[in-house]
Order: C-alpha cells, then structure tokens, then sequence
C-alpha cells in the first residue's frame, strides 16, 4: 500500500456490492490509548483496529452498520465491554426527522444574521465546541439563544428610534386637537422589533410585520388615571377610550405627519404595526434537487439599510486546501485549546483529508445503480459567507447515508451554533437526493456516549436510533435511554422487543434483514503504530485450533498479491505460528462479521 489519495475504479464487481474495486485492510488488533472524554489518566480506552488504503463504499457502509468509524485511513471499533466509555453508533432517518423548537431557532439566527439584524460574535465556550461530527463541532444553545433575543431587541436601533419619535408626534397631534386629555402624563412610545416565529402569524398576505409598538395601552391607563382622580371610580370605565380606538387615532394622526418610507402601517388589537411590503425569502424554501452545492440569498425591506450577506455550500471532493488548513488551527488552537506544536500538517492530513473510500461517480446511464449527482466518497463541504470560509464539514456520502466525521468552524461566528445549523442542512441533503438514489435514507452522526455531556445535542435529532453492540440491530433512543441511565454498556436488543416505547411493529431491524457530525471518537482514540504494548491479539489458550478453521475457511486473505481462501492455503507446520495466526483470523471475523471476512481482502505483513 503507497498511496493515501482516493482511487476511483470503473469496472463492475457484483461480489464486492455492485461498485469497482476491492476492499485491502490489515489488522492492528487491539488498541489502548487514553480517553479524550472521561480524561482517564490512564489507557482505557480499549478498540479494535484496521489500516486501510482501499475500502469500497459498502464495505464502510457495512463496517458502519457494525459500530466501526474511520479516522483517516485507520478503522476502529470499540470494544464495548471492557472500553471505559462506551460508543454507540448512533442514526436517524432523515424523511422522520421533526426538528426541535431549538434547531428551529437555530436555522432563524443564521437568517436573521444573512438579512443583517444580527452580528456574529466570538465566544469563549460554545455548545459546537462539544459537536466533533465533532459534526463534530461544539456551545451552549440556551447562551446563543438567549443572546440572539438580546442582540434581537437592540439592533437596528436608529430605526426604532425614528418609528418611535413618529408615534411620539402623533401623541402630540391627538392632544392638541383634543382627542386626548391635556393633563395626562404619557411616556415616550417604545417600538420593538418582531421575532421571526411571530411574523407569519401576525402579517396579512405578502406583508411581513417587522415592528410593533403597544403605546396604545399606557395612554388608556393614563386616561384611567386621570379620569378616576377627577370623577370618581364612577362610569370612568364607559368615558375611557379603549386601546383600540387610541391606536385608530394615532393611525390617522400618523398619516397627517406623512407616510413612513418603505412601511405600511397597520393597527391590530391596539397594536401599531410596522409591515413591509417585501417577504423575507429564506433558505429553507429552497429546494436545490441537483446538488449539495447551494446558494442561499436573502433579502428584506430596504427600509432596514442592513448589509446582506449570501451563504454558500461548496461541496468538493476530499484534498488538501490550504484554507482549510488555516481555519483549522484556528479552531483547534481557540475551540480545543490544542498546543499550536501539536498542530501540522501532516497530522491535518492524516486525520481529515486522507480516505481510503474508492470513489463512486455518478450514474452516466439508467443501467447503472442509482447514485446522488455527486457520486459517493469522502467530501469536504465548505460554508462561505460573503466568500469567506467560515466551516468545513467532513463527510463520507455512502449507500444508506450520509455520514459525519468532523466539523471545524471560525471562531468569530461561534454564536451562529453552526454545527448545529450543519447537521440540519445535512439531513436536509439527505432527504433531497432520495430521488437520485432510494438506498440513500440515513444520515449518521458518529458515536454517542451516555455518560458524556459532549454528546446529548446527538440525541436531540429524533427519531434517533443506537446500534446494538451484540446483535447490530437498530433500536430507538427512547428505548435504549433508561437502559444507558443505569449502566454505560447494554445490550440494547435484548429489550426491544418488550419495551412499551416501541411504537414500530419491528423496532430493531438486523443488518441481515436490512437494506438500508464537529469524529467524536477520533478526538479520544489514537492509533499508536509505533508502540507494540499497544497492539495485543486475543488468543484463547483452551481454545482448539481445528475448531477455530473450520469457522475461518473462507476468510480472503493476501500474500503480498495473491488472493486465496484460507483453506487453499499452504498448510502451516509450524504449530505455534499456526495457532497464532488463527487466533487472529477468529478476532477478524468476530469484529468486522462472517460476510466482510470474505470479501474484504485480510493482508498479512
């Protein structure tokens, strides 16, 4: 093996899945290594591993089915039992997917931050610094939100001053023609801007409402005041006016002062209402059939004088940029706190742009197995505004799904939470190129860990499903949940079936019967090629060798070029060797399961 780039194979291989080329890995055997999640001082973070220049697309989507991730070309799985914090692999199904009122307000910031009514803003600790998928990102949703609503009611403060002095003057208009009482003390109006889940609601046909004073209800309780001091409690009730007749009034003494440039001003329930005539277009009501490359333009009323941005998604195929490169340190030196020694090149390389997935390129003709206009393979897919780098996500597009394996994002827009604002374009992905390939159904968000706080923004993407570590059957969260609060490792199947949160008739589905994101885990596991205490194989000394070969005939194994079963082999004599060599075929097939142990190729160094 030499090469790291990724290979692309033409011709037709109906043994290895429909798709070219064949599947090479050498087994690494199990790994130790510290936890980049529960910070154990010592090594027990316990895989297995595999090194790979070659893996055919089904052949990960199959290892992935059976709880292994790749960092690089390196694939490792954890051993569930013995690791100290074990990794589920955990999924959705992307035409189920409900997003939550958070992911909702998610999508509006960053539009709300396109149309110009925000800022991005730098933050110390952020909930996408816990998202390695690290998606695979990481921040505090509640601290975003909660600082776009104070961002939201502050800016474009000039405006509101102005609409506020407007109704200020209306005020006085209506005093002085005596529709309100002289002796009346009034405070300044006060205009406030509209969130967006309310625009819709309280706009009438293409209008959109933008700003809305509530000045109506302090006068009527001004008047209330002075008549109840003047007259008594006593019909004060019948002589005041009512908020909606305060509101009418000012209306019309507004339209005396003279028309508000690029506003229609309406009333509704004594509200003053500020509407724009121009709908704000948004990026969820494009539907981009052809690509995952997709540009999204916003605009609004011009009357705001805000700069708009445009947001763009490049998707490209897995290489070394060196803008990437940048932006990566910078995330790893201010989201990770990495020593900038740490950081290279080549480790940057290794970890994010070398894949070993054989790339699969469009279908050119009907006859060809159905494939997204983008093919399969390891991507980089690039956010942009205004032509400015702000995230890469690193995807594997396979198969069944999308998967996620990293994210990494400028520092200076850690407010927009755009993991999270990537996994939902994603899934929006998903759903859209089911209609160039219906095998395309999932989309993957790397390991969940129960025990780790990093890890529950994954289980908020619903309905979300964990693999079961023994049986490889999928089982819904809602199931696995009181399973994982009582114990970090569970086989989750055994319940499945008796659980009264299944609402599905087959909850968990075999891989057999099946057709069908800032990774976490490459963040905590290492893959120490130079340590050989590292590198340990089973071996079970009451085991019996013949028993064992029967069970691994059929194994496809390497001599530095040939491709034979393990039984058209040369028998071994020497007994030792033998045994050993079978303890780790048995191991092989145990982890990566009877099917892949006879069509990847097993090359023995």
């Amino acid at each position: 093996m030499s090469s790291k780039k990724a290979k692309t194979k033409d011709e037709a291989s109906s043994s290895r899945g429909g798709f070219g080329g064949e599947s090479i890995v050498a087994d690494c055997g199990l790994n130790r290594s510290t936890c980049g999640y529960c910070k154990s001082s010592t090594r027990s973070s316990i895989s297995h591993g595999l090194w790979t220049e070659s893996l055919t697309v089904n052949d990960y989507q199959a290892l992935l089915d059976r709880g292994w991730r790749r960092s690089g070309c390196f694939l490792y799985k954890p051993e569930m039992e013995k690791t100290c914090c074990p990794s589920y692999t955990i999924r959705l199904k992307a035409s189920g997917f409900v997003p939550s009122k958070e992911q909702q307000r998610v999508r509006r910031r960053l539009e709300r931050f396109l149309d110009g009514e925000l800022d991005a803003k730098p933050s110390e600790q952020t909930e996408e610094q816990d998202v390695s998928f690290s998606r695979e990102v990481s921040v505090s949703v509640r601290k975003s939100l909660g600082s776009a609503k104070r961002e939201q009611n502050n800016e474009v403060e000039p405006i509101m001053k102005d609409l506020s002095e407007q109704i200020d003057i209306a005020v006085q208009k209506c005093i002085q023609s005596g529709e309100f009482p002289c002796n009346i003390q009034i405070p300044k109006a006060s205009v406030k801007k509209v969130i967006s889940a309310k625009r819709k609601k309280l706009a009438e046909g293409s209008e959109e409402l933008l700003y809305t004073s509530n000045i109506a209800f302090p006068i009527v309780a001004a008047i209330k005041h002075t008549h109840t001091s003047e007259k008594g409690k006593k019909n004060v009730e019948e002589s005041v006016l009512s908020a909606e007749v305060v509101s009418e009034k000012l209306l019309s003494a507004m339209d005396k002062v003279g028309k508000f440039m690029g506003f229609s001003v309406k009333v509704c329930k004594g509200h003053i209402n500020f509407l724009s005539a121009t709908r704000v277009v948004t990026s969820s009501e494009r539907n981009d059939e052809e690509s995952f490359s997709t540009t999204t333009r916003k605009s609004s009323s011009n009357n705001l004088h805000a700069r708009k941005r445009k947001l763009e998604m490049h998707l490209k195929r897995s290489s070394f940029d060196p803008e990437e490169y940048e932006l990566y340190k910078r995330y790893q030196l201010k989201v990770h706190n990495d020593k900038p020694e740490s950081i290279s090149e080549t480790s940057y390389k290794r970890f994010l742009v070398d894949t070993p997935l054989i790339e699969v390129p469009p279908s050119r003709n009907d006859d060809q197995e159905k494939v997204p206009p983008c093919g399969f393979g390891s991507y980089h897919q690039q956010y942009r505004v205004d032509d400015r780098l702000i995230a890469v996500g690193v995807i594997d597009i396979l198969p069944k799904c999308l998967s996620s394996k990293y994210l990494f994002w400028d520092p200076d827009f850690a407010s927009l939470s755009i993991g999270n604002y990537s996994a939902l374009q994603e899934i929006d992905w998903v759903k859209q190129n089911q209609a160039h390939c219906s095998t395309l159904e999932y989309y993957y968000l790397g390991y969940y860990i129960h025990s780790c706080n990093k890890m529950k923004y994954k289980a908020a993407y619903r309905p979300s499903e964990l693999l079961c570590p023994l049986r490889y059957q999928w089982v819904p969260f809602e199931v696995a949940k009181p399973l994982l609060d009582k114990k970090p490792y569970s086989v989750l199947s055994n319940y499945t079936k008796v659980s009264p949160s299944s609402s599905s008739p087959q909850a968990s589905e075999t891989l057999g019967e099946s057709t069908s994101e800032h990774e976490d885990m490459e963040q905590g596991v290492t893959n120490d090629d130079d340590d050989d205490d590292d590198v340990m194989y089973n071996s079970d000394e009451d085991s019996d060798s013949s028993r064992n070969r029967s069970d691994i005939t059929n194994i496809l194994i390497s001599f530095d070029g040939p491709r034979l079963r393990y039984k058209d082999i040369p028998r071994i004599k020497n007994r030792m060797v033998l045994k050993e060599l079978e303890s780790r075929l048995v191991n092989y097939q145990k982890v990566v399961g009877a099917e892949l142990s006879e069509r990847m190729v097993y090359e023995l160094r």
